[in-house]
């Protein structure tokens, strides 16, 4: 069991503070190593116990591998992202279900009518977006515990996105994200972040 730093109340280690947060960074180039399935299914069987709104749990994602795969993607993305997403070992393309409502019986199954609270399409949409941003979140940090690389981005055509991925009009494409091991010079620099101070009130 992991011993609680007395002053700041965290029980991670500091190699786990790097590994997560302090050390991590956007990844823009991977080497040639294979991401295994069994390593994504391990990620995520991690990050799905992340909270949503009324166990929502709208993320939904197509995992790039191909060749073919990426020939469907990248013409969707933004010129700067195409020659990093095309070397990349494994892409995922990540999209909120709209339809999540759907398996509200299942999922949130104390209240019988929670699937009827989201009959709106917008509001529903709205919510499917958040919580599916959410879980996105989640999902870098998986991908970082398992001591990969994340390159998430938004540069990208994200109607046409949904469309070539999650045909039907019901899954909005909200990030897409590179994974591997880093290669030669993935980083930028670590740019500032705001303190504390500037973040927040306490009232």
């Amino acid at each position: 069991m992991t011993s609680v730093d007395q002053t700041t109340g965290l029980h991670l280690t500091d190699e786990a503070q790097d590994l997560l947060f302090r050390s991590a960074r956007t990844a823009n180039t991977f080497t040639t190593e294979p991401v295994g399935e069994e390593q994504v299914r391990a990620i995520y069987d991690l990050v799905k116990w992340g909270p949503t709104s009324m166990n929502q749990q709208p993320l939904r994602m197509v995992l790039v591998r191909t060749d073919e795969g990426r020939q469907r993607l990248l013409p969707h993305l933004t010129e700067g992202n195409r020659d990093k997403t095309g070397k990349a070992p494994l892409v995922a393309v990540l999209a909120a279900d709209t339809d999540f409502h759907e398996q509200l019986p299942r999922l949130f199954p104390h209240a019988p009518n929670a699937k009827d609270i989201w009959s709106d399409d917008g509001f529903r949409t709205e919510h499917a977006k958040l919580n599916a941003t959410l879980q996105i979140g989640y999902f870098i940090l998986g991908v970082r515990a398992a001591g990969l690389a994340a390159g998430p981005m938004t540069g990208f055509d994200a109607d046409g996105l949904s469309e070539e991925f999650f045909p039907g009009g019901k899954h909005k494409v909200l990030v897409v994200v590179n994974i591997g091991k880093p290669g030669e010079n993935a980083w930028f620099d670590r740019l500032p972040r705001l303190d504390f101070d500037e973040v927040v009130t306490t009232v």
